[in-house]
């Protein structure tokens, strides 16, 4: 009797854990391919060297992505508005810690994804080697 409660908890454990912190489902954003990598030294994203400071880098994702200098580490998010189609709003832009959605002026946090709407960001993985930020799925 010991093994199969022993069995249950050690499955149920397996099953809860995840490799992300929150799920990143959602019915709008299609799950697109990302593969990038940034060099910092370029002028382009040499402004991710400092904290609170983002760039968008448009033709990944499905509108872009979003990289932003959290002071702890990097965040990447896709620059589609989360909580509309697609095809009914242009990217988000940046407003310092904030990246807004250009058809409900919805903003969204730079540091957390969350917005106050039903779903966050949509956010990818990020590695950081040197200068090179890696951003992938």
């Amino acid at each position: 009797m010991k093994k199969i409660w022993l069995l249950i908890l050690f499955v149920s454990a397996l099953v809860a854990c995840s490799d992300s912190e929150r799920s990143n489902k959602n019915p709008y954003i299609p799950n697109y391919t990302v593969n990038l990598s940034v060099d910092m030294n370029l002028p382009a994203y040499s402004n991710l060297k400092f904290v609170s400071n983002g760039v968008i880098v448009p033709n990944y994702g499905a509108k872009g992505i979003i990289i932003f200098n959290a002071g702890s580490g990097y965040n990447a998010f896709d620059a589609a508005c989360p909580n509309q189609e697609l095809t009914s709003c242009v990217a988000m832009t940046i407003d310092g810690i904030n990246a807004v959605c250009s058809c409900d002026k919805t903003s969204y946090s730079l540091f957390t994804g969350l917005g106050g709407k039903e779903y966050p960001l949509k956010q990818y993985k990020v590695q950081v080697t040197g200068t090179v930020i890696h951003v992938y799925n």
